[in-house]
């Protein structure tokens, strides 16, 4: 399969701490799915984590207990997202710093004894290592490669906006795969870093 005809869900959350080891749960979540550089959905909702939000992370998010209060619990918002997520054989699990998103997920789905979909999973900050140099970009920050890619939404630290921005960065990446001879699916998620960085 060519990646034009791929489907990417690019998924973005916002939690209220560090890991779930701590005991911090997810407070959003933001998600598109695009397939051939045209988005074909977008889910977005807030979760009340069921702990107190710290300062540090409303000062980072803007996201205030206040705006949880009212908000659904990840057992109310799984099903739904995992539906979203469509079928593993197909579709791309795709985030930004991908081992903490899906660490949360993956903690949230055991928490509610829930199956974990087997979705390839691609870490765009990974992915970008590959295909850009120090000389093109000083740091693999969300923020800087989406104003390398120019972006069309800026990160926010909100998961929807961080979810649209990595959208393009994703799509920079793989045009820029393309240099390398990448263009499928199968080539795609065989992609490791490079032995060599120029």
């Amino acid at each position: 399969m060519h990646l034009s005809e791929a489907t990417f869900v690019v998924v973005d959350l916002e939690t209220s701490g560090a890991a779930p080891s701590t005991g911090a749960g997810i407070t959003e979540i933001g998600a598109v799915k695009v397939r051939g550089g045209v988005v074909i959905g977008e889910f977005e909702t807030f979760v009340n984590p069921g702990v107190q939000i710290s300062e540090f992370i409303t000062q980072l998010t803007g996201i205030t207990d206040q705006m949880l209060s009212n908000a659904p619990t990840i057992a109310q918002v799984f099903p739904s997202f995992i539906e979203f997520l469509g079928p593993e054989s197909e579709n791309v699990l795709v985030a930004h710093n991908a081992p903490f998103d899906v660490g949360f997920l993956k903690a949230a789905a055991a928490h509610l004894d829930y199956p974990w979909p087997n979705h390839h999973v691609t870490d765009t900050a990974r992915l970008a290592r590959y295909v850009l140099t120090k000389d093109d970009v000083i740091n693999c920050k969300l923020a800087t490669l989406a104003e390398f890619f120019g972006a069309t939404t800026s990160p926010t630290h909100r998961a929807l906006d961080d979810a649209r921005a990595t959208v393009d960065v994703l799509h920079g990446i793989i045009e820029r795969l393309g240099s390398f001879g990448i263009t499928t699916l199968p080539q795609f998620k065989k992609v490791k870093k490079r032995l060599v960085s120029g």
